[in-house]
Order: C-alpha cells, then sequence, then structure tokens
C-alpha cells in the first residue's frame, strides 16, 4: 500500500510541485499560446482602440490579462459585453446633456482564447 505524503522538508507537496522547474516552465509556455490566440482574436476586432493583451507572473502562477489601461479602460465591457446604459456628461460650456452609451455583446477573448466556456458575468455596469 502507497503512503501519500502531506509534504515534504516541511514543503506543502502542492507547493513543491507548483514550483517545480519543468510545472513553471509549463505554465510559461501554456500562458504564451493562450496570449497568442487572444491576440489574434483582438485584432480582428480592433477597429482604433487601445486595448492588448499582457501576460503576468506570479509567485507560482501566469496570468493572461485584457487591458485596456492606455482607452477607456473597457476591458471588462469588451469581454463580457454590457448593457445599454445612459449617462450625464457636460459640454465645455458647463452644461449637461444625456449620452446613450449602446448595448455591447461581449467579444470573450480570453474565455475562447483558452478553451473556457462563455459565461457572462452578471450585470456589467458603466459608471
Amino acid at each position: 500500500m502507497a503512503k501519500v505524503y502531506q509534504s515534504l522538508n516541511g514543503r506543502k507537496i502542492e507547493k513543491l510541485i507548483a514550483v517545480n522547474e519543468g510545472v513553471q516552465a509549463e505554465l510559461t509556455a501554456r500562458a504564451f499560446e493562450i496570449a497568442v490566440r487572444a491576440e489574434e482574436i483582438l485584432v480582428q476586432h480592433r477597429a482604433d482602440g487601445h486595448a492588448e493583451i499582457d501576460i503576468e507572473a506570479g509567485d507560482n502562477n501566469r496570468y493572461v490579462i485584457l487591458s485596456d489601461d492606455r482607452g477607456q479602460k473597457a476591458a471588462l465591457s469588451i469581454e463580457y459585453g454590457r448593457q445599454e446604459s445612459i449617462v450625464v456628461r457636460e459640454n465645455k460650456h458647463g452644461g449637461k446633456y444625456l449620452d446613450v452609451i449602446p448595448e455591447m455583446d461581449g467579444l470573450y477573448i480570453l474565455a475562447t482564447a483558452s478553451h473556457l466556456p462563455k459565461k457572462r458575468k452578471g450585470k456589467v455596469k458603466l459608471d
């Protein structure tokens, strides 16, 4: 009968596996593959936007990120879509007007690139 150890040399087995050089290399390779697919999907939809695909490295993880920090900060709306909303804006003369932001279907760039199911994450509102 095999014995399963919870830790080895004071380190949890999960952590020991996670920091393994081969595991880290595979995480990097998989994140790169997903990022390349995501960039291909994003380019098909980009007209003049500023959104981009980034890869971030955590302690033991890799993250593929849809970033729109340079643009309208709309990464969540790009991924999941948005409902129509009405925003009160101010013009250069101090007057106010209503601006209708139309509904938009999500592109599910990260979900598609990662081969994950496309699920809308609740109602997305703009402030």
